[in-house]
């Protein structure tokens, strides 16, 4: 089984909906669509799956022909009986024994048909997930910024965990079952006829009683677990946010609140759950009873048809073990469009994400880092979110090789967005974006983004230990070069100080260390990336006075000589900049160095002075 190349796709809070039930989970927009596109992803295997289906047909196969070969074990019984009685033989349990044995090695075929056939689905839907949670995650690294900032992460999460966990489920359960109860169905009716025509169709008299209370059971059931559903995102959703509100929970006194507003969300998931799973569990007792009306018509007319010498005592029985093989793959198939319905709205959503625009990657060419100078220049950049709404109009400024450049201005400015232009998340409307003379539209992006350090406001730590993310910023880098990046950025004392030191893991949130902390170990890794230019957001905003006063030792140490980008909101952290770029709704407003601007006494002294004054 040959793993073909990646497939592209034809063109919820998420984290909350995780809970599993036997009812429809979402039907997809486009059934035929969503299965063809999951057809074709699985092309790889279609040998196996053919394999599947051929193994699945046997099986059955001999499933089917079993009982009427066991059936001639009871003629065999009775008719001996019939002469030992009258007196004119015996019974022959050589020929049963045989009959039996003959039994035993038709089922153990289909059992060892149905093992293999079992394995080589699993085998086949476990590869299928591998290969989606792969390509979902390369995709992840493919995609623009604007994608992401235009959802929740539990939206992609999702699709990785929930969707591909029931498109595999739904493969490796309803394909089998679609096949070999189809085959059951066909084989039971076939055999069947062949025993006797009269009780076929006095059991072909109960289908549509059972075809009618299943849709039955089934549309009563479905509005109760589409709320079983919605009331379970809700309950898990509370539950979320209450552990990670419980502070704010506890500093205001709303657990009384949040108690009573989670017992009346969770009495509605516990009625709509206990009806949803009763009336779905009707279906075994109502096709039990189906069943048996249909095993008591079987018996009265077997009974009168032996009598007559139309059919065998051990046809009889066959008949009645075909009975219930044929009423259950009719149950079964109800359950397994269910599934397909789910299986179809899971590969739906998956493959939508699979088909979304990627970032373009315009040039091969790559940045020397050796020989960047590091002079960026802004040509009239004009650029939009939406193209309604634009950030910023026309900004140009020319930045000398190694100089340090604070942004600064009111919320809502474009300072953000200027950094966003500048790592390539987005692509200007207008103008451009020069690096050394160049446009940065000329360089491949991720060869463009290993020239920038980053440091942000919103510190990012994955579950590992501090050397490991430390040494995210450099993956070659060796431990004494870890730990002198940590002191460079004064975070070597409190690493110390924790247990295990370097190798402490920090676990989830990063919530075994303080903000301060995280962001003295992200200006570690950047130290350590020892990137030609560096872009500052807010830096030093969650560390104390202290401690900033240290940053800012260490930041003007790492800031000589490469070209630096800083935002800040506190002012008094930038006075030293080689120059300070006011913007003011997406435009310069003044630009200068500090004194300078102080001087003009405008916007940005205005800015200064109220802070200043807010610290007293």
């Amino acid at each position: 089984m040959k793993e073909e190349k990646k497939f592209e796709a034809p063109r919820r809070r998420g984290p909350f909906g995780g809970g599993r039930h036997m009812g429809p989970v979402e039907k997809p927009k486009d059934f035929k669509a969503a299965i063809g596109s999951i057809v074709r992803y699985m092309g790889a295997y279609k040998y196996a799956v053919l394999l599947v289906m051929l193994l699945a047909l046997t099986a059955t196969v001999f499933n089917v022909v079993g009982p009427r070969v066991m059936g001639g074990a009871t003629t065999v019984l009775s008719e001996g009986l019939g002469k030992k009685i009258a007196g004119t033989g015996s019974i022959d349990f050589a020929q049963i024994g045989s009959i039996l044995m003959k039994t035993a090695l038709i089922y153990l075929a289909g059992a060892l048909f149905s093992f293999v056939q079992g394995f080589t689905m699993a085998t086949i839907t476990q590869k299928t997930a591998y290969r989606l949670r792969r390509d979902i995650s390369e995709k992840i690294n493919r995609m623009p910024m604007k994608y992401f900032e235009e959802r929740s992460y539990g939206e992609v999460l999702s699709r990785i965990t929930n969707d591909v966990d029931t498109l595999g489920m739904g493969l490796n359960q309803s394909v089998t079952q679609l096949i070999t109860s189809t085959a059951m169905i066909v084989g039971v009716t076939v055999m069947m006829l062949r025993i006797s025509l009269l009780m076929t169709l006095i059991t072909m008299a109960l289908l549509p009683l059972s075809v009618g209370l299943i849709s039955l059971i089934v549309k009563k059931s479905q509005k109760y677990f589409k709320d079983q559903q919605e009331y379970l995102g809700r309950v898990n959703g509370q539950v979320e946010e209450s552990y990670a509100g419980q502070k704010v929970i506890k500093a205001f006194n709303k657990e009384e609140e949040s108690i009573k507003t989670f017992g009346q969300t969770n009495k509605v998931l516990y009625q709509s759950a206990w009806k949803s799973q009763f009336i779905s569990g009707l279906m075994h007792p109502v096709m039990s009873f189906v069943g048996n009306l249909g095993y008591v018509g079987v018996a009265i007319s077997g009974v009168y048809l032996a009598i007559g010498g139309s059919i065998k005592i051990g046809d009889i029985q066959a008949f009645i073990q075909y009975v219930r093989n044929f009423m259950q793959p009719i149950q079964q198939m109800a359950q397994v469009m269910n599934m397909l319905q789910s299986m179809a709205a899971a590969g739906e959503r998956v493959f939508e994400f699979l088909g979304e625009d990627e970032e373009a990657v315009t040039s091969q060419k790559t940045i020397e880092l050796d020989s960047l100078k590091g002079c960026v220049e802004f040509k009239n950049v004009r650029f939009a979110y939406k193209k309604d709404q634009t950030v910023i109009h026309d900004f140009s400024a020319f930045v000398k090789p190694g100089q340090k450049i604070a942004i600064v201005g009111p919320t809502g400015g474009g300072k953000t967005t200027l950094v966003k232009l500048l790592m390539r998340f987005y692509d200007v409307n207008s103008g451009a974006i020069l690096l050394d003379g160049k446009d940065i539209r000329d360089y491949d992006r991720q060869s463009l983004r290993t020239a920038f350090g980053m440091v942000l406001q919103d510190t990012w730590l994955f579950n590992g230990s501090i050397m490991e993310n430390i040494r995210y910023g450099r993956p070659q880098a060796t431990d004494e070069e870890v730990i002198k990046a940590a002191k460079a950025a004064h975070a070597h004392h409190f690493i110390q100080a924790m247990p295990d030191a370097y190798n402490m893991v920090i676990n989830e949130e990063a919530g075994n260390l303080s903000a301060g902390q995280k962001q003295l170990l992200t200006i570690a890794r950047a130290i350590l990336a020892d990137s030609p230019i560096l872009i500052l957001d807010e830096a030093t905003s969650s560390v104390d006075t202290a401690t900033e006063q240290q940053i800012q030792k260490a930041m003007d140490s790492l800031m000589q000589g490469r070209t630096s980008f800083i935002i800040a909101h506190r002012l008094s952290t930038i006075k030293n900049a080689d120059m300070i770029l006011v913007l003011r709704e997406g435009d310069i407003a003044e630009q200068g160095s500090h004194d300078e601007l102080m001087e003009k006494d405008g916007f940005y002294a205005d800015l200064y002075k109220s802070q200043f004054e807010m610290a007293v």
